[in-house]
Parts: structure tokens; C-alpha cells; sequence
């Protein structure tokens, strides 16, 4: 195995950024590491969060996945639901009439609750709750006609030099389908019609694995039924994707982004395959160019931003970060535009005022990461010799130590493993969806976090996954694989039997 070296290129990456424009939150000190530690404690930090090559015993703090952040609750289909272990009492109140607001059915306008009104007018979901079921993972239909935890995104070229400088500035992370916007949805309140339905077909691949295991991977095929408005433009991408798991977001957003620059090699420099490109997005609150590293393809900056974009598309409700009172209703929509709003003046100029987003973000950001099963038991150590032996770790970066001066002090200074490096990669065309979004490519997507995978059939009741649910365990996603992943992929085939399920052994602890 060839171990990508950690820190490796961070004056290059940031020399990257700089020349994009990319002012990313939080400055570098001046040899373009973190301006938040002292010497003494950047060496700690070198230290701690350098690759292990020693699988004889659990490393010192893996099981706390979170840090001092992490649930230690019982496991069970609540596991993903709980508020990090280290916030204060205070703060416990907080987090709880968030997850109130989470769980909110939203109605359509005029409603006598003058608090509840302004859903869609077309929507996917009346609720957080509904797409984010128990704040785990979504899966696709299955059979059935429900798809509250799977839409489809909608996106095309630009055709104008507006809309081409809108892109390359990040002012439109990707461009609107002229009469569906920015997604499919699927729902609308009475008296409107739904944009669409979600057709998937699947056919079966066979993959031989050493030893003589076959496996039948399912290739998935989109369209849209019963479109309500005419056609989709001619150049409209369709891009399924699930919901991802909430644990662990306020910590993923308090990783400094110096650490997450240091693993880019946009070009591959050290021809090791891997050619980790950080995201640009925008932060909302300073209009600047900034890192991105939540979505499916690191389109947002932070929590907030992420669950606004959410509340906009998928709901229909308006907030500051995104006012539109009729979510993602576009000019071709008249009927849609036409219908009232849920803007309550007394309460502010959006359906969701500040408050609102304020105690929704507390939540999304304080989801506690489980602890860890079985991280010392031989069977699982095995397995992590064999995830970093097939190169795994190049892109699953176990470990990071975050901020010292984060906003939350729940989530500073902690040591934690959520196994992804938040870069994009090409997938290869296996995965590919065809739609770019930002820098990232119609080839590319951001590396999942693992934390809490294993945990998955417990709180979700399935094991779908990959960004539309087309594995159907974490065996077929591995397989999945190509691109800059193809040759990990490639030595995971080529393992013997007992080695492989050791591997899923460790993925299954996480």
C-alpha cells in the first residue's frame, strides 16, 4: 500500500484557491497551515491524526468517533437522533425545539395556524423529518410510489453569457430547467398539479469476485412520468440522490479547511491515482468564495446554507438565506406563483425567520456521532488493515482534530473519525450522473463520510446506498467503484473471501 502523505500539498491548494479567487473561512498562518494552534499544538495534532500502521490494537480514542461530541446511548433506530454528549444544558433545550421544528409538518397557504402555512405550493416533503427519516439515509421507491427520501435534481448548460459568468463566479452553483427548476417535485397542494413522477428501471450486471463469489450489481435508468407542465429542455440532466445521514455535521463543519486543502491533488502530483479537488462554494453570510463540503457533491459551506437550500426545494418554504415564498416555482409556473404565501408579517418577511433557522441549524449541527462497536476485536482490526491495505484510507481520511476557535464549543479541539477527506473525485462513469455542479463534474462526487454506516439497517431498516440507493449493501458499493477508486476497487475483487468480509466486518463497526 502507498500511504498519500498527509499535509502533503496544502501550500499548493492553497495557492489553488488563491488563484480562483477563493477566500476560504478562516486565514492560514503564514506557511499555509492552521492559524488556530500553537506550535506545540500543531504537532500534537501531526501526530494524532497521521496514518496508524500498527492494526495490533485499537488506536487511543477510536471508538469515540466524535470525540468528546459522541453518543454513547444504547443502539438502537434512535442511534442517529441524539444531541452530542458535550453540549451544555442550555443548549439541550435548544437542540430539542429544533428537532421539533425538524420534525414539523408544514400546510399550504391560507391556513389558520399562522405559523405552519407556506408549504410548496410544489413540493417533496412537508416536513425535514419526512426526507431525513430517524436523521439517517434515504432510500429509493423500491416498488412503491414513495420517494420523500429520493428526488431528482434538474440541471442544464448555460446559454447565455450571463448565465456562463453566473457559473464560473459561483453566483449558480448549476442552472435551472426552464419550467421544472431546480428539482422534480413530486407533490403539490390542492388545486395544483405535481411537476412529475421518478421512473427507475434496473438491469442486472454480474461481477466475479476471487474465490469464484459472484455478484449481480443493478444498473438504474431514470425518466419522468407525467409531467404536468410540457416537456423538460432538451438539455436537462436528471440526477437522483438520497438523503444523507445528519450525524456528525457540526464537527464535519468545524474541520479547518487547511486540513481538508492539505489532501487536494487537483492534478495528481504524486501519480498515486488519487486526484482529490476541493469544492469552491459560497459562504452565505460574506458573499465569498469559500470551501464546500456538504452535499452530495460539496455544493454548500455550511449546516445553515444546507438546510435552507432544503427548506427552499424540497418544502417550499422561504428563509433568509433563500426567500423564494414559492420555493422552486419557476415563471413558467403561473398557477404556482399565483398561489398565496406563508409569510406572516408580525413573524417576519419569510416563512422560516431567523428563529426558526437558527434553532433548525442548532439541531442539524449537534446530531450526535454513535460510538463505535467492536473496535477492538480482532475480526474488526483485520478488517481496518485490509480498508487501508486496498487504499481506501486515499480518499476515507480517517481522522481529523477540529477547530480550536470553532463557533460551537461543543465541537472544538475535538479529535474525530468520520473516514472521508470532503474532496471531489471522479467515480467514473459507473457512477457518473452527467449534471456539474460548481467545480465538481458530471464524473465527480464527494467522499461520503462512513461514520455511523454500519448502523444504517438498524435505525433506517435498509442498506441502500451510494448517492441514489443503487447498492443494495456495502458490498455492491465497493464494487461500484471506478475512476480514481477503480484500483481499490480492482484489489477488493482480488481478495480472498475471509480478508473481504473482514473488511466489511470494520465498516460495519463504524
Amino acid at each position: 500500500m502507498t500511504e498519500r502523505p498527509a499535509r502533503r500539498l496544502l501550500a499548493v491548494s492553497a495557492a489553488v484557491f488563491v488563484a480562483a479567487g477563493v477566500f476560504v473561512i478562516g486565514a492560514h498562518s503564514a506557511d499555509g497551515g492552521r492559524d488556530d494552534l500553537s506550535e506545540k499544538d500543531r504537532k500534537r495534532v501531526a501526530t494524532v491524526t497521521r496514518l496508524t500502521t500498527d492494526f495490533s490494537a485499537a488506536e487511543q480514542y477510536e471508538a469515540m468517533s466524535g470525540g468528546a461530541a459522541t453518543s454513547l446511548a444504547s443502539t438502537d433506530v434512535n442511534s442517529f437522533s441524539h444531541f452530542s454528549d458535550n453540549i451544555t444544558f442550555a443548549e439541550e433545550e435548544t437542540f430539542k425545539l429544533g428537532n421539533a421544528l425538524f420534525q414539523k409538518l408544514w400546510v399550504s397557504s391560507p391556513s389558520s395556524t399562522q405559523a405552519s402555512d407556506g408549504l410548496g405550493p410544489l413540493y417533496n416533503a412537508r416536513s425535514c423529518q419526512t426526507c431525513h427519516i430517524k436523521d439517517g439515509r434515504g432510500h429509493p421507491p423500491e416498488g412503491s410510489a414513495e420517494a420523500s427520501s429520493m428526488f431528482l435534481r434538474l440541471a442544464r448548460p448555460a446559454t447565455t453569457p450571463e448565465e456562463e459568468t453566473a457559473l464560473k463566479t459561483f453566483g449558480e452553483m448549476s442552472l435551472p430547467d426552464p419550467v421544472y427548476g431546480r428539482q422534480l417535485q413530486d407533490l403539490a397542494v390542492p388545486g395544483l398539479k405535481a411537476e412529475g413522477r421518478m421512473v427507475i428501471t434496473y438491469t442486472e450486471e454480474q461481477v466475479a469476485l476471487a474465490g469464484g463469489e459472484v455478484v449481480s450489481l443493478r444498473r438504474p435508468s431514470y425518466s419522468v412520468a407525467a409531467l404536468a407542465y410540457g416537456d423538460l429542455d432538451a438539455a436537462t440532466t436528471l440526477s437522483p440522490r438520497v438523503t444523507q445521514p445528519m450525524l456528525g455535521l457540526g464537527l464535519v463543519q468545524a474541520i479547518h479547511a487547511a486540513d481538508i486543502l492539505a489532501l487536494a491533488d487537483p492534478d495528481d502530483a504524486d501519480e498515486d491515482g488519487i486526484s482529490g479537488k476541493a469544492a469552491i462554494a459560497i459562504d452565505p453570510k460574506t458573499g465569498k468564495q469559500t470551501l464546500g463540503r456538504f452535499g452530495w457533491k460539496a455544493q454548500s459551506a455550511t449546516v445553515r446554507q444546507q438546510s435552507a437550500d432544503a427548506f427552499a426545494f424540497d418544502i417550499g418554504i422561504s428563509t433568509p438565506e433563500v426567500p423564494l415564498h414559492q420555493g422552486d416555482c419557476m415563471p413558467a409556473q403561473v398557477a404556482c406563483l399565483e398561489r398565496p404565501d406563508g409569510v406572516q408579517k408580525r413573524l417576519g418577511d419569510v416563512e422560516a425567520p431567523p428563529p426558526i433557522m437558527d434553532l433548525v441549524t442548532f439541531y442539524a449541527e449537534n446530531l450526535a456521532v454513535p460510538a463505535r462497536r467492536k473496535a477492538s476485536f480482532a475480526e474488526t482490526l483485520a478488517g481496518k488493515r485490509v480498508f487501508y491495505e486496498t487504499g481506501c484510507v486515499s480518499c476515507h481520511q480517517p481522522k481529523f482534530v477540529t477547530r480550536r476557535d470553532a463557533e460551537n464549543k461543543a465541537h472544538s479541539f475535538q479529535l474525530i473519525w468520520p473516514y472521508s477527506d470532503f474532496l471531489l473525485h471522479d467515480m467514473g462513469e459507473g457512477l457518473a450522473d452527467g449534471q456539474a455542479v460548481g467545480v465538481a463534474s458530471g464524473r465527480e462526487w464527494r467522499t461520503p463520510p462512513l461514520w455511523g454506516i454500519g448502523l444504517t439497517k438498524t435505525v433506517n431498516g435498509h442498506t441502500f446506498f451510494l448517492h441514489d440507493g443503487r447498492a443494495r449493501n456495502l458490498t455492491e458499493a465497493i464494487l461500484w467503484h471506478g475512476g480514481e477508486a477503480e484500483a481499490a476497487r480492482n484489489r477488493f475483487t482480488a481478495l480472498e473471501k475471509h480478508d473481504r468480509d473482514a473488511l466489511l466486518t470494520f465498516l460495519e463497526s463504524l
